[in-house]
């Protein structure tokens, strides 16, 4: 599979993995303790709704366009709040013209002492990330292989914060790699939290992989927890493109299950294609 990110940007994955980021960091804010955000694939940054990729994918107009313009109830609202403000500073003339990546969603959620670290090798996305980010002290691009800055930058000096894993599934291996990527990691830093982000085409290779992650956690001393989410907007067609995606979350927040619990019903009818959505959310055995 490859996943160019500027045909997916504001889609149901993206809307979905960014929910989820900004209750995590959101937690962590409630300790005044620094904390860092490690983003070991963090792509360009901030994505153009109107380039001839964003046109030709169009998946926007199905996630975050229809998000913006959904009600939500009173115990749902101010979850998702901060997420959609950050989508909607990028947009002050209301219209969607832009998307903020992952690394400007983290970026607008850092306190003066906390730092983000960005990892992007290519090229053309490595330059508008640095560029978006530019002369920011608290946030720094490294032109580092997503791969190995996951085992080298933990633990990080602030010791709290979350490493996100967002690999652009372009290699046959891509499974295997987050596997045992997240093993090296861990490793090193098994009181640190981990995001992890996958698409669901083979439900073979995400129940390994999800098998393998609780397994990993789970062995630590004391053992992490681990939450699954997996969010499908229409069933798979073969050769059809993406409609469900997951994340395994390691060392989540205690008040992220409930969050979720009250959030993902929500974001099945406005993110379903065709009908409603549905969502997958448990506690993975190893």
């Amino acid at each position: 599979m490859n996943y160019r990110h500027a045909f997916h940007a504001g889609g149901f994955a993206d809307v979905i993995k960014h929910i989820v980021l900004v209750r995590i960091l959101t937690y962590l804010q409630e300790k005044p303790a620094a904390f860092r955000l490690i983003d070991t694939h963090a792509g360009a940054g901030i994505y153009d709704l109107t380039s001839e990729e964003a046109r030709r994918g169009g998946e926007w107009l199905t996630g975050i366009a229809r998000l913006m313009q959904a009600r939500f109830s009173e115990a749902t609202l101010p979850l998702l709040t901060p997420y959609l403000d950050i989508v909607r500073a990028f947009n002050p003339n209301r219209d969607l013209h832009a998307y903020p990546g992952s690394p400007l969603i983290a970026r607008a959620l850092l306190r003066p002492q906390d730092r983000l670290t960005a990892c992007e090798v290519e090229p053309k996305a490595r330059k508008q990330l640095i560029g978006a980010l530019r002369r920011d002290t608290q946030a720094r691009v490294v032109d580092l292989d997503g791969w190995l800055a996951l085992p080298a930058f933990v633990p990080p000096n602030e010791r709290r914060g979350l490493v996100l894993v967002d690999p652009p599934f372009e290699a046959k291996d891509e499974f295997e790699r987050l596997a045992f990527g997240f093993s090296q990691a861990f490793t090193k830093w098994p009181t640190g939290s981990y995001l992890l982000w996958y698409p669901v085409k083979s439900r073979r290779a995400t129940d390994t992989l999800a098998r393998h992650v609780a397994d990993i956690a789970g062995a630590g001393r004391p053992a992490a927890k681990c939450l699954r989410l997996e969010f499908s907007v229409a069933p798979q067609a073969e050769g059809g493109g993406l409609t469900s995606a997951g994340l395994l979350v390691v060392n989540p927040p205690w008040t992220l299950m409930g969050e979720l619990k009250a959030i993902l019903p929500e974001l099945e009818k406005p993110l379903g294609q065709g009908g409603a959505g549905r969502f997958r959310l448990e506690t993975p055995k190893p």
